[in-house]
């Protein structure tokens, strides 16, 4: 049993090791000289797929080992805040993403926009949310490992991301993150950007809130545990 655990474990500890290895100046700058910036990435992409089925072997392997019951304002907190986690990362998911691989100094002019307003590091952050809002709604010693591996990668990640910008971006990441914030909403109480939801638009939003309902109605039948009774059974069980 403990063997198990210990392989997830250690499988975690890889993949949090392979992207700090790989993200680092002595290892990313010398590799983006010799094979630029899509090679790079595709190297990147690979190690990062190859460990990550392997901790999910892992976790799906491991027993399950009881650390504290969850309580249910927890597993309601998780359905409710998963809302925020799929907007953030959809809204993410645009060439106007400054702190993606590969995005260039110009994209840094016009300051923060839309999504980036609240975060710089909307895609992180709603990782990070994820393992966290997973470790509170589950009492296994597994998925603390599994979430809670992935919470921190992504949290600390976003740390690496900065220094990297700053290195490769110079004046124009500094005035850029001057604007913006790491910790969401803290630019915007601190006056140095203001919210603007015309910005954001609809359309993150509504896809976010459909990738929502789409995972909370397959969530039992394709990772085997339904995160509220009525979701039992797919969208049949909405009507039992």
């Amino acid at each position: 049993m403990t063997g198990t655990l210990s392989h997830l474990g250690i499988a975690m500890l890889a993949f949090i090791a392979s992207h700090l290895v790989m993200s680092s100046a002595p290892i990313r700058d010398p590799l983006l000289r010799k094979i630029g910036e899509r090679g790079f990435m595709g190297i990147y992409s690979l190690v990062a797929a190859a460990i990550i089925y392997w901790v999910v072997a892992a976790y799906n392997a491991a027993p399950d080992v009881e650390y504290w019951q969850p309580h249910t304002a927890f597993k309601h907190l998780s359905l409710s805040l998963m809302i925020v986690v799929c907007i953030f990362i959809v809204a993410s998911l645009t060439p106007k993403n400054p702190t993606m691989a590969g995005a260039s100094a110009n994209q840094l002019r016009d300051g923060p926009r839309g999504i980036f307003r609240i975060t710089r590091h909307p895609m992180m952050w709603g990782v990070g949310l994820w393992g966290v809002l997973h470790v509170l709604a589950n009492g296994d010693v597994a998925s603390l490992i599994f979430y809670g591996g992935f919470g921190v990668l992504a949290i600390f990640g976003t740390v690496l991301i900065d220094r990297r910008k700053a290195r490769t971006h110079g004046a124009a990441w500094l005035v850029y993150a001057n604007q913006s914030s790491h910790i969401p909403f803290a630019a915007i109480l601190a006056k140095r950007t203001k919210f603007s939801a015309k910005e954001i638009g609809w359309l993150p939003v509504i896809l976010g809130i459909g990738l929502y309902l789409v995972l909370l109605i397959l969530h039992e039948t394709v990772f085997g545990i339904a995160p509220m009774p009525w979701v039992s059974g797919g969208i049949s069980g909405m009507f039992d």
